[in-house]
């Protein structure tokens, strides 16, 4: 079965929690998705079932190579979506929630996309800088 919205979010915080800290708890969990620890326990054993994870109660949590895999990629597309919003200009205090908004929406193929505009500016840092100088044109010119 694929993975559903709720269950990439899961699994990219748990990805993040085990690659910044070394293990993943519930309750950090729960406080990095500002939910429940009940509802972390009820997802976390749904992704041992579907194999994206090993779960011992009491004991913790791994992912399997499945789960690595693909909260290793949510990851790199949350980080990307984050750049290519800094890029453009949103201001930081938007950049998270609407990548929250937008990450599970977009096709590989978009993101890849995105992926290519990001590696166009940041080759040229002139490019960047033409991009930032029509938005504050276009910012300025009265409607």
């Amino acid at each position: 079965m694929a993975a559903t919205p709720s269950m990439e979010d899961y699994l990219e915080k748990i990805y993040k929690l085990i690659d910044e800290k070394g293990y993943a708890r519930v309750s950090d969990i729960a406080e990095g998705l500002e939910v429940h620890p009940s509802s972390v326990t009820k997802m976390i054993q749904k992704l041992d079932k579907d194999n994206y994870l090993v779960y011992e109660k009491y004991r913790g949590l791994i992912l399997t190579s499945k789960g690595k895999k693909l909260g290793k990629r949510l990851l790199d597309r949350h980080k990307l979506l984050e750049e290519f919003l800094q890029i453009i200009g949103v201001q930081e205090e938007n950049i998270y929630r609407d990548v929250e908004g937008i990450e599970h929406h977009l096709s590989a193929d978009s993101i890849a996309c995105i992926g290519t505009l990001l590696e166009y500016f940041t080759r040229e840092p002139s490019r960047l800088e033409s991009l930032r100088e029509l938005r504050t044109e276009l910012e300025t010119e009265p409607n």
